[in-house]
């Protein structure tokens, strides 16, 4: 085993060498999110760390598709609240094993996030400054002022400089077992690059969904099926897609929003012909995927967030020297539009992504 330097500061400040061999990692609870740590755990893994993900369930599909990951644990935690017998025993559980864990890297910046390490008595356990979590990590980087693009800002727990060229060289990649796929498609009904793929919801809210009636609109203008993805929350978002473009044009859309695993639902996005979607987890997916894409967003920034795929476009009216009045509260990264307008959204077109997908 090599002996490497990690650059994060301890509370002494000084740095500290280290063999590492046994990791966990503290996943996010975003399906987005999860993506942009890819490229992180990558890194992990080629310099000799054996990668296991504790993640919730519905973000474990994720890291399954992850060649660097040895182990995905899912952990039955609900949202709220800090769950300390549940986490208390998992942790007990973690300190039975045969190759207990050396250091843990916890992602997100939540002080229940770092609990479950902590019971477990992992000695080293890394994480950004966050919720008063001074004794939960032993080491700690500074949480940025800015909002930086999320796979360098995850990748920077590796301890090592993010390449001078910037965060495109760390593109985070997914990869998929072929013959399940295949049996995903098969019990979907769905040909390999005969549909395009609709993604219209967005769970942090309203001001990043582009109008159904703009979904609408861009489905009765295409020559192929229309697979709308969603969770089952966005069913009747997806619905409100469905109904009005079958009752003109039988049959063009299937809403398979709730209706598919998140796996079932990677499977149609790896086998599309094309996606198009708000900034949200399934765009991420796609990207990871290296799908032909189009991503629309609106209140947040594709400076923070973006499609990491060479086959992606953006449509983002905050940067189009063309579009008046400008759009002075864009990124506002709200949850809903405060001014009530969306122009954000609303003033991109169904012509537009059209004509972005042709191009």
């Amino acid at each position: 085993m090599r002996l490497l330097r990690l650059g994060l500061h301890a509370q002494s400040g000084r740095t500290f060498l280290r063999t590492l061999t046994n990791s966990l990692i503290i996943a996010p609870q975003w399906i987005g999110d999860a993506v942009m740590t890819e490229p992180l755990l990558r890194r992990l893994h080629a310099r000799g760390e054996r990668i296991t993900v504790g993640a919730l369930p519905w973000v474990a599909p994720v890291y399954r598709a992850m060649p660097s990951v040895a182990e995905v644990i899912e952990f039955p935690f609900a949202h709220g609240g800090l769950q300390f017998a549940a986490r208390r025993k998992i942790a007990a559980d973690f300190s039975k094993r045969a190759q207990p864990f050396d250091t843990a890297y916890v992602l997100p910046n939540s002080l229940k996030s770092a609990l479950l390490p902590l019971f477990a008595g992992i000695p080293k356990r890394i994480g950004y400054m966050g919720e008063a979590r001074v004794g939960f990590l032993t080491h700690r980087l500074k949480n940025p002022t800015n909002k930086p693009p999320m796979v360098a800002f995850y990748s920077a727990l590796s301890g090592e400089e993010n390449p001078k060229t910037g965060y495109q060289a760390d593109i985070p990649k997914l990869i998929l077992n072929v013959a399940e796929v295949q049996t995903s498609l098969a019990d979907l009904g769905l040909q390999r690059g005969n549909y395009v793929v609709f993604s219209p919801g967005a769970e942090f809210g309203s001001a990043k969904r582009w109008p159904a009636q703009h979904f609408v609109d861009l489905a009765l203008k295409l020559d192929v099926q229309v697979v709308l993805l969603g969770s089952g929350k966005e069913f009747e978002l997806c619905e409100s897609i469905a109904q009005p473009v079958n009752e003109k044009q039988p049959n063009k859309c299937l809403n398979l929003a709730g209706k598919t695993s998140l796996a079932g639902a990677f499977a149609a996005i790896a086998s599309t012909k094309y996606v198009v979607s708000n900034d949200s987890g399934l765009m991420h997916v796609a990207a990871a995927l290296g799908v032909p894409q189009v991503a629309i967003f609106g209140s947040s920034s594709p400076l923070h967030t973006p499609p990491l795929n060479t086959a992606a476009k953006v449509l983002w009216l905050k940067n189009n020297t063309n579009y008046l009045p400008s759009l002075d509260c864009a990124p506002c990264f709200a949850r809903e539009c405060e001014f009530s307008h969306t122009r954000c959204l609303r003033d991109i077109s169904a012509d537009l992504v059209l004509k972005t997908m042709e191009t």
